[in-house]
């Protein structure tokens, strides 16, 4: 067995190699490019990938290709229909940072409600010419009973639920866009939108959630309502967002993720200097526990394919 993983720096730790395994190949990083991903593959019988893209392209040129580990929840980096038409089985890690997540989506809250991006920056600069022992200027908003609407109701989803109730706010969760029967705990899309006084985003990256926060559905929301979007970049219209913050419809918004990441040639969002707004590069998933359960749940799922009982199949 041969196994290669294709971005392994994106991991901080190095992962170790199963005594089963007769060469084991990290790649620190892969290029995008097709041929690239095909000449580190071609003698490959396991391929691990983070983001790198496995497009039916690609696997078609992987006859000896069994097996594809996603180090991640979300696998919309693997075309999985020609996974199953070349008979390539597909894992994930599910739900492996949910504490991470939810305890970073609960920082981003404390840190849009109480304004802090403004205060550490605009407001400090300005403390030593003030004329009080204190600079007054953003609004410092409650947490306690605002209400938290979130979008997805996975591990992540119900974690943030969890510890969004234990500081007292109040916790909606969306249906699907356009779906008329309402399931039980879930209210209408465009109720979450109208009432929330912050939103947050945990769903899987579809055609069908591709773009679901942009212009119309920011439109909805209250004014000064605030966004939080530690899951996929595609899930929001970049420009909608931008928009809205220079408009002061959004009062804020706390961004882990881009829609090209890297970003490349500092895309217009990236660039604004707005007092309320955060970007982190894609790490709410990485603190000590994301990363220690994110590595057993690779080795497991590599552990059981070689059992030939493979699991967290999504393919």
């Amino acid at each position: 067995m041969q196994i290669v993983f294709l971005d392994s720096d994106t991991i901080p730790e190095p992962l170790p190699q199963p005594q089963w395994a007769e060469k084991w190949t990290n790649r620190p990083a892969t290029e995008p490019d097709p041929e690239q991903v095909i000449k580190a593959l071609t003698n490959a019988d396991i391929c691990i990938t983070n983001k790198v893209k496995l497009t039916a392209q690609i696997l078609q040129k992987l006859p000896k290709l069994k097996f594809v580990c996603v180090a991640a929840t979300g696998y919309d980096c693997v075309d999985l229909q020609a996974c199953r038409e070349h008979g390539v089985i597909v894992s994930n890690v599910p739900g492996y940072s949910r504490q991470s997540v939810a305890e970073g989506v609960i920082g981003f809250i404390f840190s849009l409600r109480r304004a802090l991006p403004y205060y550490q920056s605009t407001a400090r600069k300005a403390w030593s010419a003030s004329p009080h022992f204190c600079v007054h200027g953003s609004p410092l908003l409650n947490v306690r009973g605002a209400t938290l609407g979130i979008f997805g109701r996975g591990a992540i989803g119900n974690e943030v639920a969890t510890l969004a109730q234990a500081l007292g706010m109040n916790v909606l969760f969306g249906e699907h866009r356009n779906r008329h029967e309402i399931r039980p705990g879930y209210v209408r899309f465009e109720t979450l939108l109208a009432q929330s006084d912050i939103i947050t985003l945990h769903c899987p990256l579809t055609e069908a959630t591709r773009g679901m926060i942009g212009h119309a559905e920011i439109a909805r929301m209250k004014p000064g309502a605030m966004l939080i979007n530690t899951a996929r970049g595609p899930l929001i219209n970049e420009q909608a967002v931008l928009d809205a913050l220079e408009s002061g419809h959004l009062g804020g918004a706390a961004l882990d993720v881009l829609s090209i990441e890297p970003p490349v040639n500092e895309p217009a969002l990236l660039a604004l200097q707005h007092s309320n707004l955060i970007i982190t590069p894609h790490i709410t998933w990485a603190n000590e526990d994301g990363v220690n359960r994110l590595m057993q749940g690779i080795i497991a799922n590599l552990n059981a394919f070689e059992q030939e009982q493979p699991i967290n199949v999504v393919s």
